[in-house]
């Protein structure tokens, strides 16, 4: 989801006037917080997808289905957090924004992708484990890795297109009460707000959390299953289930609350909770939602780690080679040696026994 600079602008009224004077107070309070905040969770992000990519790209085995799904995951994770340092820095500095209008645009959309890309990933990642768990004797293209990743370059596409009005109508614009050039998204009716609130909780959030639970009781009732233990691959399909489990559960902590403040935006937008203070709760709420959404692709990655058997084994077998290149050169150069000197061993053995001859 894409910071919206507007919501920050502090009220012109003065205080003594104003019935929710604390609400500059609050601002000033989470802006503070903010430009550390996505420097730490930046950080942690790029070295922990980093890690899960590397793995991924150089692991000798073919990906499955669901390392590609969860690949592409890591990959829409640490686009998104390579663009949160601009709004980190652009925080710090009062929310003036000096990166141009062409990066206000791409930056945005970017955020705005991941989390469309995001759930539908999970949600693709969750129906693979209901085949190989529930069906595992059913043949499906879906659990192909060659149409696994025909459907995952179809979701960046769908969440390009489903960006589109970030691309169309975030613009930098000065901001005469505060002084500064902000990006802003400056959508030309209200409405608009209103359709990308609705979207979002229901393309974004309704439709495939519905899908991730009927596919998640499934799945629950496949690992209490002791009878299917027994079928070829279940336990390796069992133990990557774990992983994927852990992985949207932690998906539904972070995203939850912002879904639920995007509803009440929704509510606000038809005055159903009409007054100031309830507006500038929700501006204030949005945002601590929406940040609270950006540490799910700081998590994940350690997820991997702590969760994930198979990873882990992944990782040893790709970093314990790239670590260690000077094991196989010793290995090597201690046969060269060791032949070497077997060769001299021999000359000097058939040099002796031609001077005596």
């Amino acid at each position: 989801m894409a910071v919206n600079a507007s919501d920050w602008l502090v009220p012109t009224v003065g205080p003594e006037l104003d019935p929710c004077s604390n609400y500059t107070e609050a601002w000033l309070w989470l802006s503070s917080l903010q430009p550390a905040f996505l420097g730490l969770i930046s950080v942690m992000g790029l070295l922990g997808n980093s890690l899960v990519l590397c793995v991924f790209c150089l692991q000798r085995k073919p990906c499955t289905v669901a390392d590609v799904y969860l690949g592409n995951l890591a990959a829409a994770d640490l686009v998104m957090i390579s663009c949160l340092p601009f709004w980190a820095v652009t925080i710090a500095q009062g929310y003036q924004w000096d990166f141009g209008e062409i990066l206000c645009k791409l930056v945005n959309v970017v955020i705005s992708m991941n989390y469309i890309c995001s759930v539908l990933f999970l949600m693709l990642v969750s129906m693979d484990r209901y085949l190989a768990l529930v069906k595992p004797l059913c043949s499906s293209r879906l659990r192909r890795a060659a149409w696994a990743k025909r459907i995952c370059l179809g979701i960046w596409i769908l969440g390009f297109l489903f960006s589109l009005p970030i691309l169309l109508f975030r613009t930098v614009t000065y901001v005469k009460d505060a002084g500064v050039d902000a990006c802003i998204l400056d959508y030309p009716h209200p409405a608009w707000s209103l359709h990308h609130n609705i979207s979002r909780n229901v393309m974004g959030f309704l439709i495939p959390v519905l899908v991730v639970v009927y596919c998640t009781r499934h799945i629950v009732a496949a690992l209490n299953d002791r009878g299917a233990s027994g079928l070829p691959g279940v336990r390796a399909e069992r133990k990557a289930a774990y992983l994927v489990l852990a992985v949207l559960a932690v998906f539904l902590f972070c995203w939850t609350p912002h879904q639920v403040m995007l509803f009440l935006d929704t509510l606000d937008y038809f005055e159903v909770t009409p007054g100031c203070l309830w507006g500038h709760v929700l501006d204030i709420g949005i945002q601590l939602s929406t940040y609270l959404g950006y540490s799910n692709s700081a998590l994940n990655p350690f997820l991997f780690v702590i969760v994930g058997q198979h990873f882990r084994r992944k990782a040893k077998e790709v970093f314990g080679k790239t670590l260690n290149p000077w094991s196989k050169d010793m290995s090597y150069l201690s046969v060269s040696f060791t032949s070497v000197n077997r060769l001299n061993e021999i000359q000097h053995v058939s040099i002796e026994k031609l001077e005596i001859s």
